[in-house]
């Protein structure tokens, strides 16, 4: 394994309907399962939730890296992920959709960027083949 460069650690209570917490203390979540789930819709997160903000998060980074050699402006960019349960149970699935807004960006460098960005990026590679993953370049108006 190649060496680490860092670790996060988090603890689950409660699954779906319980709390999180990670191992500094710097995230501390109630969960609540959603509605449509059939749950009680309350004020709490849910694993999707957390996922499409890490995913959005770390997605964004190599993206403004690619950009930065290619000498592309990106520094009003966006990323947002949306995470799906898609499915029936007991084989529900995940799938991502991945929007980005480069404001200024014509479409043929700006989807070049995202189709780098997703061969780089940490989580894109750790899910690559696993779950439906969507890229798209919203338009200036969006």
């Amino acid at each position: 394994m190649a060496d680490t460069l860092y670790s996060a650690t988090a603890t689950a209570w409660g699954g779906r309907d319980g709390r999180v917490e990670s191992s500094d203390r710097r995230v501390e979540l109630q969960l609540s399962i959603p509605g449509s789930m059939g749950g009680d819709d309350g004020p709490g997160t849910n694993p999707e939730q957390l996922f499409a903000t890490g995913y959005a998060a770390c997605f964004h980074s190599p993206l403004k890296a690619v950009a930065r050699q290619q000498k592309v402006d990106v520094s009003q960019s966006a990323v947002s992920v949306t995470i799906s349960l898609v499915g029936a149970l007991p084989e529900l699935s995940l799938a991502a959709r991945i929007e980005a807004q480069l404001p200024g960006l014509d479409r043929t460098t700006g989807e070049g960027l995202l189709r780098t960005a997703h061969q780089v990026c940490p989580y894109s590679r750790a899910t690559r083949g696993n779950i439906e993953a969507e890229l798209a370049l919203l338009d200036d108006e969006d």
